[in-house]
């Protein structure tokens, strides 16, 4: 079970660091602080607030205090002591009251001079995070940026990888074509496929093709045994031949001997 929880915990750890953005969390950090902030503020609100609401008791106990006086001095004046005894015994403990909510008052502004600066403090720390938040982020943004260019460059992020994939695709589809259509053209020109458009030669025309080829080169041949043959002729006429050696030898007068010609031959593929 312990095993299960900590790969279940590093596969979470993992999982989180990818889905993670810094910068994101450096501005969720300073929202933060600023919130700790306007805590700061409102409780150096609220003790001020207090530290004014004693003053305002003070000032009335000392009112009371003061009005006390002059009724006992009065009540002296006509001979009233016991009134100015009892004025008296209020104002000192009016006095007393005022006493305490000095002490308090005191203790106030003590806490009120605190919180005040520690929130400058504060604001000063969160001023210079800000700083430093938008520092990193800057910092951030631009390895990113480089790195995903770097990573275009190079061909290994993942866009890029589809795209050489999709091009060697393509080119793997063109040479296939390419093949396919050697092929076939190959296959036509040997007369193993048929055009059906009869642009294609069957065998009988390529057969033709063929022969008459061969058919000039043996007329030209014959054309020069003919002049060989007219050649010899001459010679044994005017070297006293006999007629019938002159006969075999040549045409002679005109005569012209026709030499048999091959007939073509269709061969069937």
């Amino acid at each position: 079970m312990k095993r299960m929880g900590m790969i279940f915990r590093a596969k979470a750890n993992k999982a989180l660091d990818r889905a993670e953005d810094p910068r994101e969390t450096l501005d969720y950090s300073y929202q933060k602080q600023l919130e700790l902030l306007q805590k700061v503020r409102r409780g150096v609100a609220d003790v001020a607030t207090s530290r004014k609401r004693l003053e305002l008791q003070l000032n009335q106990l000392q009112q009371q205090s003061t009005k006390l006086e002059d009724q006992g001095r009065k009540a002296l004046a006509l001979g009233r002591e016991d009134l100015a005894r009892e004025a008296l015994s209020r104002r000192a403990a009016l006095q007393q009251q005022v006493t305490d909510l000095e002490t308090q008052h005191a203790t106030l502004q003590g806490e009120e001079e605190k919180l005040t600066l520690a929130a400058q403090r504060l604001q000063a720390k969160v001023d210079a995070f800000r700083t430093k938040k938008e520092t990193i982020k800057a910092t951030y943004t631009a390895a990113q940026a480089q790195t995903r260019i770097g990573e275009a460059f190079t061909g290994i992020s993942e866009e890029m990888g589809d795209v050489g994939l999709a091009i060697q695709r393509a080119e793997d589809k063109t040479q296939q074509l390419q093949a396919r259509a050697g092929a076939i053209d190959e296959l036509l020109a040997s007369g193993a496929l048929d055009d059906p458009t009869g642009t294609a030669k069957d065998d009988i025309a390529a057969e033709l093709d063929r022969l008459s080829g061969g058919t000039d080169v043996e007329l030209e041949l014959q054309r020069m045994k003919a002049e060989l043959a007219g050649g010899t002729s001459q010679a044994i006429g005017s070297g006293g031949g006999s007629p019938q050696q002159a006969i075999e030898g040549g045409t002679g007068q005109g005569q012209q001997t026709q030499q048999p010609q091959d007939t073509p031959r269709f061969d069937k593929q």
